[in-house]
């Protein structure tokens, strides 16, 4: 299986670098899946777009999200 290696922040620049920056901020890390986005800028202001207005909008807790997002990825068996 073919793999891309997702991007360390020194390696990214302008609106990457800010996203970069704001996951570090928000969670404490950049998750894999937008490091490897940042290949694409596009790809990524998009993706980190959806993913904010999915877990900052609406009425349901993010605490409740979060949880939901880890048993599902639980119930996958996915190492994420």
């Amino acid at each position: 299986m073919a793999r891309i290696r997702p991007l360390e922040r020194d390696e990214v620049n302008g609106k990457a670098q800010e996203i970069f920056d704001d996951f570090q901020k928000q969670r404490g890390n950049i998750p894999n899946m937008f490091r490897t986005l940042a290949y694409r800028e596009e790809l990524l202001e998009t993706a980190h777009a959806h993913f904010n207005n999915v877990l900052f909008g609406g009425t349901v807790d993010i605490k409740l999200k979060e949880m939901l997002a880890v048993t599902v990825s639980q119930l996958n068996e996915c190492s994420y």
